[in-house]
């Protein structure tokens, strides 16, 4: 084969890795939405939530939803005390931007800086109730899997348990893999605070003159351009000039948003298993579609006024049932080395996504040999 043969060649595989959507199929997006339903049922069915130690929780939620909704709502209710007061002598009946600063305020905040979403994620750092309820709900998982294949003609056949090995694992933070609520609490702060400054950023820039309406599509193509590719998130764009701002903005930041939900929910599995930058970005990658699906499915649940809180509980403890389907169980820590490689490609993706419904725990694939995997674990977590 010729140079120039090789070069075509090369150029078109790289070209159609551009457009290559495997990762996020719509298939792996329905299939992620559904295992929100059948993750929070499982999950509420679960004898253990509704002990005194899990009601007394609940109930601290429910306080903290309506907590932050007041506070959310706080300076919106000032800035109509101020308007109300401004109206005993300015004409303001007369006029509407009044009516529009206030509406503008409370898209901001509910879209642009997604603060309910922000203060939900934000009690991990304060309480480890979140963390009990993945590992709770990781064991009730792994006793109903048994129970329902308790009458298997061939146990050997079945799948390992995730919780006994799991629990073996020293957990610490799933970004910096260090054990200080301090830092990695302040790491969470700086993160919002930069994609909140980027997000208001953009959404200004969308108001400037001549080119200020290809700001957002523009914003929306780069975003996705890396999770869906070219072909995609080219449709995306023309889509985006002809949809009226507020919309495409609510299209962008539910995305993001429904992102860092399912980055939160899973910081439980990542804070004991530890990966390195490139392996979890390949992790995250493999399952793109799959995770999108299931974190758009919460998120929309997350939205419901005062019980938000509660459903990120159930969501916790739906992520529980959810890594038992894109994972396989992990080793004793003394026999880790090499898993955490092992894991960046989602192998039983095509056999779960053909899986009926009903029958999503009939999958019992053993994972192969780490050195199958990766024949040099060692060098590949270097």
């Amino acid at each position: 084969m010729s140079s120039v043969d090789r070069s075509t060649l090369l150029d078109k595989d790289k070209l159609r890795k551009k457009f290559d959507v495997s990762h996020f199929d719509l298939n792996a997006i329905i299939r992620g939405v559904q295992l929100t339903l059948v993750g929070a049922h499982r999950a509420l069915q679960n004898p253990e939530i509704f002990t005194s130690q899990h009601y007394k929780q609940a109930a601290v939620a429910v306080a903290a939803g309506l907590a932050i909704r007041l506070l959310i709502a706080f300076p919106i209710l000032g800035i109509k005390i101020l308007l109300w007061a401004l109206s005993l002598v300015l004409p303001l009946d007369r006029v509407s931007w009044d009516d529009a600063l206030v509406d503008g305020l409370t898209f901001i905040e509910e879209h642009l800086l997604q603060a309910p979403l922000f203060l939900m994620s934000l009690m991990r750092y304060v309480t480890p109730a979140l963390d009990d309820l993945f590992m709770d709900s990781l064991r009730w998982v792994d006793q109903t899997y048994a129970a329902k294949h308790r009458h298997d003609p061939d146990p050997s056949r079945l799948r390992a348990m995730y919780y006994p090995q799991l629990r073996l694992y020293r957990p610490t933070d799933g970004r910096t893999h260090s054990s200080g609520a301090d830092e990695s609490a302040t790491i969470f702060l700086y993160r919002f605070a930069r994609k909140g400054a980027i997000s208001i950023a953009v959404f200004a820039a969308s108001y400037l003159p001549l080119v200020g309406r290809l700001v957002l599509p523009a914003a929306s193509f780069w975003t996705f351009k890396g999770a869906v590719g070219l072909g995609p998130a080219s449709v995306i764009f023309g889509t985006g000039l002809l949809l009226p701002r507020r919309y495409l903005v609510i299209f962008l930041q539910t995305y993001f948003a429904s992102r860092s939900l399912v980055r939160e929910l899973l910081e439980p599995y990542f804070a004991r298993i530890k990966f390195t930058k490139d392996e979890k970005k390949k992790w995250f990658r493999s399952r793109e579609g799959l995770l999108f699906g299931f974190g758009i499915g919460f998120y929309t649940l997350l939205r419901v006024p005062l019980l938000g809180v509660l459903i990120y509980g159930i969501a916790e403890a739906s992520t529980a049932y959810l890594i038992t389907k894109v994972s396989d169980p992990p080793p004793p820590p003394s026999q880790s080395q090499g898993f955490a490689a092992s894991q960046t490609e989602w192998r039983n993706k095509q056999k779960f996504l053909s899986l009926s419904l009903w029958n999503l725990d009939a999958l019992h694939d053993k994972p192969p040999p780490y050195s199958e995997v990766d024949p040099h674990p060692v060098a590949s977590r270097q």
